[in-house]
């Protein structure tokens, strides 16, 4: 092949992979905008299946593409110069462009497929994608700015009046009222009386599963604070839900156990600079993850990692907590992260395989987290280098994780592992922390447990082992292989013994089913102290009451019949089978 016919393979690959990843935005863009109208008909499981078909456009996306490129480049493509030089030319096209960073993160996507990379090659992706503030100042989105000239509550009605819905407000006046109350209030204690000079409000609204969210800022002539407004959909129509102006608050509400945000709004980095600058200490990658681009968040997290292992003295050791049956859970002690590789057996009572496991985390990824469960990154062919480990990590994860675990020179290649923040153990801190703090945790663990009840999500295994808890003080789930559907669970009362000896029996003397689960059980295997029991009993007693979940399961099932009948199709995954038949034999034996 001559040296122009070759020069033009290189320019159509690179135009090739820019226009597929045009084609992805596009399409992203089609289904975010969804959003909007969802929420006006209270379409919520029609928002689920909307999350669940945007997350696997990236990978259906890439995939096209590969197969397309091999098509049309075949061996000529994989030789790694004429790659670098597709490399190149696309690089000096996307560089300094709004989102550049991410056309460059969806290239590496296409050629890891091609190359089967394993870690990183400089020669053939990018290696150094990161946010850039420069880029992102430059292409910041236009606020609207709301002016205070005299009268708080027209500059309120200006605001929310700017937000169109075909829904109309239940009672506009008082939701007005409400917004100028926590404004005056905070400015009493925050800025000495000073009179609001303006509101800067993001022109798009962020939808959030069954809520819609005003994003922006309050302007004081020495002060200013957020301010993020929560819209409601009920029965009778649009109203105020949450007014927030802490930045604890919005800052779990970006956080790493919400479900993605659905915003129309570009480019991505003018997105993630305006929510950095009323959340500086929020990393860069759980604001991309957050705001829908996924494997844009997990280039961001991956970059920081690696450049944060290149220069600590530290090793990867054992998470804290017990030793789980299903997973290997290593951390590096100076990073807040955990990784977890699924082992080659699990241990008893476990009788789930690699792909039910596999399949609950991908449930997890598509399903509302009702702020209760952990995000979690899935990550293939990744190397650490091999001095990073204590040597009884590396030994166990290549003895018990051997299908996923092996040495290649000087690194461990981990062939599949999920990351995720490092929460503390329920268990652990409430052997470290004072009676008040665990009261609260143990309060906050019983919501825990309706909130995500109320999402039709049945933790199954509800050991204190199993949550954690985060910076803020909330309790988070992150142990997923037994997580099922409520409308999937058969809730049942322990029949009573027909001998004395029947409640001595280790295991249930009666037929257990798969999916039966026992409620009153559940305080029996708990581990709780009887000061922690009886907090428990005071707050979340229904929790162990079989009407309790029954009620829940009938609510849930109405609405799934309800939307069928009224054209709307129940959210992925509404009729999958639970593959845990050890969780009821548990619950029942007190084990």
């Amino acid at each position: 092949m001559d040296l122009d016919a070759r020069r033009q393979l290189v320019f159509e690959a690179g135009r090739g992979i820019h226009d597929a990843f045009v084609k992805y935005n596009d399409n992203f863009g089609r289904i975010t905008r969804r959003a909007k109208v969802r929420f006006e008909n209270r379409d919520w499981s029609g928002a689920e299946r909307d999350l669940g078909e945007r997350i696997e456009l990236y990978t259906k996306s890439v995939e096209r593409t590969v197969t397309a490129l091999s098509r049309q480049l075949g061996a000529f493509g994989l030789e790694r110069a004429v790659w670098h030089a597709v490399k190149t030319s696309f690089g000096e096209r996307v560089g300094g462009i709004a989102d550049g960073a991410f056309c460059k993160t969806f290239f590496n996507s296409v050629s890891r497929q091609l190359f089967h990379t394993v870690g990183t090659d400089a020669e053939t992706e990018f290696v150094d994608i990161r946010f850039n503030i420069r880029d992102a100042q430059r292409h910041a989105i236009d606020h609207n700015s709301y002016l205070n000239w005299g009268s708080l509550a027209t500059t309120i009605e200006n605001l929310l009046q700017s937000f169109v819905f075909e829904a109309p407000y239940t009672d506009l006046a008082r939701d007005e009222t409400r917004i100028a109350n926590q404004l005056l209030g905070y400015a009493a204690r925050h800025v000495q009386n000073s009179e609001l000079l303006r509101l800067d409000f993001l022109p798009a609204v962020f939808y959030q599963s069954t809520h819609a969210y005003l994003i922006g800022q309050a302007f004081w002539p020495e002060h200013n604070a957020p301010l993020v407004i929560e819209l409601k959909h009920e029965e009778h129509g649009i109203e105020v839900g949450q007014i927030m102006m802490s930045v604890d608050d919005i800052s779990i509400l970006f956080g790493f156990t919400r479900s993605y945000f659905f915003v129309d709004i570009e480019p991505v980095e003018g997105a993630v600079y305006f929510v950095n600058s009323i959340l500086p200490h929020k990393p860069i990658d759980e604001l991309y993850t957050v705001l829908g681009r996924v494997r844009q968040g997990k280039t961001e997290r991956y970059r920081q990692f690696t450049s944060h292992l290149t220069n600590c003295q530290d090793h990867f050791i054992t998470a804290p907590g017990d030793r789980g049956l299903v997973m290997i859970v290593f951390t590096l002690p100076s990073y807040d992260l955990v990784f977890k590789v699924i082992r080659d057996r699990f241990g008893f009572p476990k009788s789930s395989t690699r792909d039910d496991v596999m399949e609950k985390y991908q449930f997890v990824f598509k399903h509302d987290r009702a702020g209760r469960l952990i995000d979690t990154q899935e990550f293939t062919h990744i190397g650490f280098p091999l001095d990073k480990f204590d040597p009884s990590v590396l030994q166990e994860l290549l003895t018990e994780a051997a299908e996923s675990a092996r040495i290649d020179g000087n690194l461990l290649v981990i062939r599949h592992l999920y990351a995720e923040r490092r929460l503390r153990p329920l268990n652990l801190f409430l052997r470290e922390c004072g009676r008040a703090a665990g009261d609260a945790a143990i309060v906050d663990y019983g919501q825990a447990i309706k909130d995500l009840a109320q999402a039709n999500i049945f933790p199954g295994d509800l050991l204190l082992k199993n949550f954690g808890v985060t910076r803020h003080s909330r309790v988070i789930f992150y142990d997923y292989d037994e997580l099922c559907l409520v409308t999937d669970c058969h809730f049942r009362e322990v029949p009573e013994s027909r001998f004395d000896e029947d409640d001595m029996r280790p295991r249930p003397w009666f037929y257990v089913n798969g999916n039966d689960v026992f409620p009153e059980e559940f305080i029996r295997f708990l581990g709780m102290d009887d000061g922690y029991r009886n907090t428990f009993m005071r707050a979340h007693g229904d929790l162990l009451t079989v009407g309790y979940w029954r009620t829940l399961k009938n609510q849930h099932l109405d609405r799934a019949h309800h939307e069928k009948a009224t054209g709307f199709k129940p959210g992925p995954g509404s009729h999958g089978k639970s593959n845990s038949p050890t969780r009821s034999q548990r619950a029942a034996s007190g084990h």
